[in-house]
Order: structure tokens, then sequence, then C-alpha cells
């Protein structure tokens, strides 16, 4: 059945019917993973209705609810942009940029039409009987409840809770007498000009907030419990500059440069497992040539982990080096022990007086958007699952979450769960089927059951406070989800559709 509605941009939609409007798919989120899934239907599932639902006023997720100053991608748009869709600027971008480059492509391929944004998807139902999920949608702007049929559900909507960021609870923290602020919900009027800002956090926001702000404080402090690893380095790539002044055409650039980055980040990955003392000591090189010889380089940003068991950032320039080496940033490797009125008192017994405590904490982990999932109404549980490939479920039919990557871009599982899940449809519209769902084969039924990914390989604090809530993964490679993009590049275009892993009805 094909979708009737015309849908305009944000603001001017019109009430939304009561009666179920149905669609063959229906995408949860129009943030990066939503907009490049809504690219692919309309490329290889024309004949195919297809409708985006997403909570916020515009598209973007990240990039669009996140307002904190200076904020900007970890890691290179030629790989984070789309495979379709050429990168033509700086490689690490602000968000606006990007959002920009979105911007793009939902004009470019009149996507606009098929979103519907202020809606919030409260509950999934499937039912087995009509092989159709029924879902209930709360806009935002006038609290109506909307419902929706579908065929397929994508879950596009990302890994964490948009509405909040994650702050430990600390002592004392109603004792603090100045303002504290997360930069997931940084507000519009803070004014820091002239302030002490203290900013709670070693990974890539807290690199990117302090030099962002660095300027206009009156000092700004990067309190870290434990280092990090970072990246420094030029915002060029040498490689696309020499194609442009050959006039090579930008869609040969942008393949050529993506192929060149991904071999060097699958070379960096091997070395970081197989010789990390040495990737170490070349990731502290590039740190101590911004912060000189004298800087105590063991204590603030030499990590006790190897290299790539958490996310590392690229820094533009080395910007949050230049900040500290200026004197207009600090940074202080310590524990809280509790706030207090002028500020925090750490561990080691020393104060830092604060006008301002940003809390660059984290994020709160969600699984497939905080949704109450059921399947003929009993509640679905998906920490009693198993993962297919880190994208479907054992025992629930009919859906694909897109989970990008931690070591490589986030968009490239995008591009590559998209082939699948456009092949997956066109596969079952042959068939004449409605239903697939991931079964465990024989030979799986005795398989150990183990945490969504492993610890000792990746184990951001997010993901760790939060993996109880995630569904298993077996001991397979089928039953995984490897964070290997180089692998899996080359199996996802060969897996076997016909396979008894998929439960066809």
């Amino acid at each position: 059945m094909t979708g009737t509605e015309t849908l305009t941009k944000p603001g001017l939609q019109d009430a939304a019917p009561q009666q179920a409007k149905h669609y063959d798919v229906l995408i949860a989120g129009a943030g990066i993973s939503g907009i490049g899934a809504a690219y692919h239907m309309t490329t290889q599932c024309p004949d195919m209705s297809f409708i985006v639902l997403d909570a916020l006023d515009s598209f973007g997720g990240t990039w669009h609810t996140h307002r904190y100053p200076g904020i900007r991608s970890d890691s290179d748009l030629y790989t984070f942009g789309y495979r379709f869709k050429p990168w033509t600027g700086d490689p690490i971008a602000s968000a606006d940029k990007i959002l920009a480059y979105m911007n793009e492509v939902i004009e470019e391929n009149d996507l606009d039409r098929h979103i519907r944004y202020r809606h919030k998807i409260v509950s999934a139902n499937w039912s087995n009987e009509d092989k159709l999920w029924t879902l209930e949608a709360q806009r935002t702007d006038t609290k109506e409840i909307v419902r929706f049929t579908t065929n397929f559900l994508w879950m596009c909507q990302g890994y964490y809770r948009h509405s909040e960021g994650y702050t430990p609870e600390w002592d004392g923290m109603d004792k603090f007498k100045g303002q504290i602020v997360h930069p997931q919900t940084w507000p519009e009027d803070l004014d820091y000009k002239g302030k002490k800002v203290i900013v709670i956090g070693s990974g890539a926001t807290a690199a990117t907030l302090v030099p962002a702000i660095a300027g206009d404080t009156a000092h700004v402090t990067l309190l870290q419990r434990s280092p990090t690893y970072f990246i420094p380095g030029r915002n060029a790539n040498d490689l696309a500059d020499t194609l442009r002044q050959l006039q090579v055409d930008e869609t040969w650039i942008h393949e050529i440069v993506r192929r060149k980055i991904l071999f060097d980040q699958d070379e960096f990955t091997r070395r970081s497992i197989e010789e990390p003392e040495v990737v170490k000591q070349e990731l502290l090189e590039g740190v101590r040539a911004y912060l000189g010889p004298d800087f105590d380089i063991d204590k603030h940003f030499t990590p006790s982990y190897r290299p790539w068991r958490q996310r590392i950032a690229f820094v533009p320039d080395g910007d949050i080096f230049q900040g500290i080496s200026s004197g207009k940033a600090s940074v202080v490797t310590d524990e809280i022990e509790r706030f207090t009125e002028k500020g925090i008192l750490l561990k080691s017994g020393a104060e830092l007086e604060a006008d301002i405590i940003v809390t660059a904490t984290g994020f709160n982990l969600n699984v497939l958007g905080d949704i109450a999932f059921s399947i003929d109404e009993k509640p679905l549980v998906f920490s009693d699952t198993v993962t297919y490939r880190g994208m479907m479920f054992t025992g629930v039919p009919n859906l694909v979450w897109v989970f990008g990557y931690f070591r490589a871009s986030w968009t490239l599982r995008v591009d590559m769960l998209a082939d699948f899940v456009c092949a997956l449809l066109n596969h079952m519209k042959e068939k004449g089927v409605g239903k697939v769902t991931p079964v465990l084969r024989p030979e799986d039924k005795d398989m150990p059951l183990l945490p969504w990914i492993d610890p000792e390989n990746f184990n951001p604090g997010y993901l760790m406070r939060g993996m109880h809530l995630l569904p298993k993964r077996g001991d397979k490679p089928e039953w995984q989800h490897t964070q290997d993009y180089w692998v899996e590049k080359d199996v996802f275009k060969n897996i076997d559709l016909d396979d008894i892993v998929f439960s066809y009805e």
C-alpha cells in the first residue's frame, strides 16, 4: 500500500489524521542514519512507500540537538559523509556545515516530503497475525497521539537519549552557587565571558569545548579523572588538495580520499592491537609537539589502556593543546571529592573555583529509542535476544537497527546496512513473504551468550553503564557487532538472504 500524504517542512504540517496511516517501511529518526536510509529507499526500493518520523523539529539528530560552542565532528567527513554525496570541505567539520550537507541531500533527493517532525514514537507492537508493526507517536506540538502501521521498521534513532546527557551524582552539587550545565543541553543564553569555567571530562566533547571558549573566559580548566588519547593534526587532507589542484572531479576525489583514509585507519587499528606501545608513543609525541618537553604528558595525556579501547578523537590543529600552552586553559587530572559553594574539592585536597561547571561526562545509552516494544502485545525485552550482526535480533520480525562504528565513521555502516535492508525488502517482495525473523541455527543453540561488545576490545563509560540493556552476542561472527568495518564491508555484500538464519513467512 502506498502512503498518500505530502509532508511539508517543519512548522508547516497540518494536524495528523486520526486513522492509522500505512507505509511499507517506517524509518525512526531523521539524523545522519535516517536521512541516509531515506535516500537509499528512493534509489533502491523506488516502488515502496516509506515515512521518516523524528521527535525533533528538524533533521540532524546529534547535529541539531548539540548546541555547545565549537560542536564539530571527531572523525573525518570523507568517511562520515555518505558514499553517494561528495564532501568538499575541511575533513573535520562544524555542526552547521554537517547540517548544510544533510540539507543538500534532503533537497537534492526530494526527501522532505517523506519526513514528519515533532513525532515522538512511544510504542511499537508487532502483530504476527497481521504481519505488521503498529506504532503510536505523540506529536510534541499538539500532544496528539497518531498511529502508523508498517511492514518493516528501520530503527535509525541512534544509541543515546537526546533529551538529557549523563551527569554523575556528586556530593554537594546542590551547594554550588554557580551554574552546572551539560553540553548536550547547553543553554543558549549561557554567559561565560570573563568567568571561571571547569569542564569535567576527557573525551571529544571536552576537547572541543575547552578551546572554543578559552578565549572568552577568565580561565577554563579541563578536569579529568583519567587521560584519553587524541590525534592532533592539520585540518586538511593533502591528497584531496592535490587532486583538486589537478582538477579531478569531486566524485572521484571523494571516493579516492575515502579509500585512502579507510586504508590508513585499518592499518592504524591493526597496529594498535599488534604493537600498542609503539602506537602509544607516536600519539604522545603528537601531543608533546604542542606542549613541549617540560609538560607532564605522563600524568595528563597518557591513558592506562592501549590505543583504540576507547574512541580516539582527532584534534584539528591541536587547538586544545594550543589553549593549554597559551595559558588560557589548563588541565587537572584528579578525582572529585565533592562540590563546594565555590567549585570543586578534589581528592588531593586542592579546590578549584568556578562560576560555571560543565559536565562533559557522556551520554545516557538507550536501546531502540526508549520505545515500548511488544510482540502480540507482550512486552519485548531486547536484552533477552541475540543480535544478528549488530542489526537484527532473534525473535524480533521485520526490524533492523542501525548501530554504527566507533573505530571508524558511524555513517559507513549506514550505507552498508541500507544496501542490506533494501536487498532484503526486495527479496521478500520477490518471494511473496511478509515476515522475516533471524533465528539461531541448530549449530548455534549451545553457543555461549556474551555482552553486546567485549569490554577488552572497546569499553567507553556509556557502553559499560548500559551493557545490561543491550542484546546479547554469540561467539560467532554472525551473532556479533564486530566493530570491524574492514571485514564487514566484504561480508555484508555476500550475505545469503536464503540462509537458514532468516526465517520467512
